[in-house]
């Protein structure tokens, strides 16, 4: 980092760049304190903050108020998920979609999938693929910047619709009893840490030896040490479990054996791969298609692609799903103007430029383009609100237990929406023809270190 920025400041230098530059003096400072003194409510503001938040100050009273969780179209969920001390937003909320389907069929008082059994097996591939680009890039300079962009990061709890979807697909589904919940599968920093450090010491094995058979080796014995840590900390996953259920009247169901496999196709019973991932980014261009490369977590698969649209016409195919009792999966920005205490995610519930006297507004191109805003978590859409046949707030199942938000359920404005909402996945038969035709085109590959990423590869 220090020879980065050395190098820079040396070529400012270089091409005359330090000339523009305007070092502070006393006499600058001066001004700015001038200013601050002449303002008068600055000294009630400067009191309040000294004993208080600026959050907590800032709350606008008057749009808090004016809130209510009401909504006039709901979708039948029961039982709210806690991804607790984790980065597997993406990954509960993928499952969370799949709910209500079992919870309908077998007229569950609740159910929830084990986010633990497809959590193992995404970081086993995620170790695999970081191993294999290890030995496909060995005699790359350690400086090169794919290089380290993946050295940077081995292996993460962030992932993608794509990753839900191969998942799925590989490993089948299990029910929380089949394989529950550990310590280390919601609260994951130390075991991350050390699974990136065994990753790393692999990476710099491979590096130093010229001989395929010997990497792979390597690449063998790594994986055998990941499997260990996985299982040690989170259990091994089931090859095969026995489920049985009590409906929502007290019926005790017989017991029956199922693989993975046979519960997805039995139990489930649903096609992800219709679904198709809407991007909603306005610094890009609408009606093409757009992917990153090394967006995925197996070899065998492909990078994740998704489609730009306008906000109108993402907002009418979402929309058009919740009103059909579709669960709608999405990725925004959940940091920006939420109140947890309740369960708001509302365009004014925070006035800064009230208590501070600046500023700080925004457009959503802006907001990308500049950095201020990027998709930090996957929650799920589960009704919606209509006024004149108009979406006027949404209803949303997070992932965050029942003691947040209003007993786990949010409230987003339409306003909200329009502003922090990145991307949705819904079934190809809520597509319009121009959207569906759209996602013919071939996708425009992007590097990972293009801005392009944090907006594609979403949640971690």
């Amino acid at each position: 980092m220090k020879r980065t920025i050395l190098i820079l400041v040396s070529l400012m230098i270089t091409l005359g760049f330090s000339q523009d530059f305007k070092a502070l003096t006393a006499g600058d400072i001066a001004i700015f304190a001038k200013t601050f003194r002449e303002d008068n409510s600055n000294l009630a503001r400067q009191n309040a903050l000294a004993e208080n938040s600026i959050r907590s100050l800032s709350v606008d009273r008057a749009t808090r108020i004016k809130q209510q969780h009401f909504f006039s179209d709901t979708i039948n969920v029961k039982g709210i998920s806690n991804q607790k001390s984790s980065g597997r937003c993406w990954l509960f909320a993928g499952l969370n979609i799949l709910r209500p389907r079992v919870i309908d069929r077998y007229d569950l008082k609740d159910f929830e999938f084990s986010q633990n059994y497809l959590f193992f097996y995404d970081k086993l591939e995620k170790s695999n693929l970081f191993l294999s680009q290890m030995i496909t890039m060995r005699d790359r300079d350690i400086h090169d910047r794919e290089l380290e962009f993946l050295l940077d990061s081995p292996i993460g709890d962030g992932g993608q619709w794509n990753m839900v979807v191969d998942l799925v697909e590989k490993y089948g589904l299990v029910p929380m009893t089949a394989m529950p919940e550990t310590y280390a599968s919601s609260h994951t920093r130390d075991m991350n840490m050390l699974l990136r450090k065994r990753l790393r010491k692999a990476a710099a094995n491979i590096r130093v030896t010229t001989d395929a058979v010997e990497q792979s080796q390597i690449q063998q014995e790594t994986l055998i040490d990941i499997y260990r840590i996985l299982a040690l900390a989170l259990g091994e996953p089931p090859q095969s479990f026995v489920w049985r259920y009590e409906d929502k009247d007290g019926k005790l169901s017989k017991e029956k054996s199922y693989t993975p496999q046979q519960f997805r196709d039995q139990v489930v019973k649903k096609n992800l791969s219709d679904y198709v991932y809407l991007l909603q980014n306005p610094t890009k261009e609408y009606y093409q298609t757009y992917s990153i490369t090394l967006d995925r977590d197996m070899v065998e698969k492909p990078d994740m692609s998704v489609l730009n649209l306008p906000m109108d016409v993402l907002k009418a195919q979402t929309l058009k799903a919740v009103m059909d009792d579709e669960p709608v999966w999405f990725g925004c920005d959940v940091g920006q103007e939420q109140l947890g205490s309740d369960g708001l995610m509302v365009r004014g519930i925070y006035d800064y430029e009230a208590l501070l006297g600046v500023d700080f507004s925004l457009s959503k191109s802006e907001q990308i383009l500049y950095g201020e805003s990027i998709p930090t978590h996957a929650m799920v859409f589960v009704g919606v609100d209509l006024v004149d046949k108009r979406s006027k707030q949404w209803k949303v199942e997070n992932s965050w237990g029942k003691d947040r938000g209003k007993d786990g359920y949010w409230l987003m404005n339409d306003a909200w929406f329009d502003q922090y909402l990145y991307g949705v996945i819904l079934p190809k038969k809520y597509l319009d023809k121009a959207t569906l035709n759209a996602l013919e085109k071939d996708p425009i590959v992007l590097p990972p270190w293009d801005a392009m990423y944090n907006m594609i590869r979403g949640p971690e």
